[in-house]
């Protein structure tokens, strides 16, 4: 418990002096400072979850957006050949460097592999690459060898 503890304080320190883009793929194509797009965002309890895809869980696109004060204008958009992506929120997110956020969902039938996400933020496209891992087996496959279940116990 302490030592998990310990490494959230830490993992929160090493946030805070690396700054508020850590993490962030930026490539402008059109010189605006300051938009950045990413999927996903650490935690001080999980790290390495920046730009990777997580099977099983809640997905997001994050993105910072110049707008109108802390929201990015509503004509912020994602986009990926391999999310569908719904459900925005145009405003600051608490802990998080963003201000447009979206949930996705991995298309049926998306091999492992590296993909783009792009932000289109006030006429200009930004992109970050994200990775989609490998599924784990989730169920035991039919036929299997299994473990005893004590039948055969003395």
């Amino acid at each position: 418990m302490v030592r998990r503890v310990l490494f959230g304080v830490v993992a929160i320190g090493a946030a805070v002096l690396a700054g508020p883009a850590t993490g962030f793929a930026q490539q402008p194509q059109s010189g605006s400072p300051g938009v950045t797009v990413q999927l996903n965002d650490d935690t001080a309890y999980e790290l390495g979850l920046v730009n990777k895809y997580v099977h099983g869980e809640s997905n997001v696109a994050l993105a910072q957006c110049p707008g109108d004060g802390l929201k990015a204008p509503t004509s912020t958009t994602f986009a990926s050949p391999v999310l569908s992506v719904g459900k925005y929120d145009y405003g600051p997110l608490v802990g998080v460097p963003a201000n447009v956020s979206a949930e996705v969902d991995l298309k049926e039938g998306t091999a492992p592999g590296t993909y783009p996400l792009t932000v289109n933020c006030n006429g200009n496209t930004y992109t970050a690459t994200f990775s989609v891992p490998p599924r784990q087996v989730s169920a035991v496959p039919s036929g299997a060898a299994r473990a005893g279940d004590g039948s055969m116990a003395s």
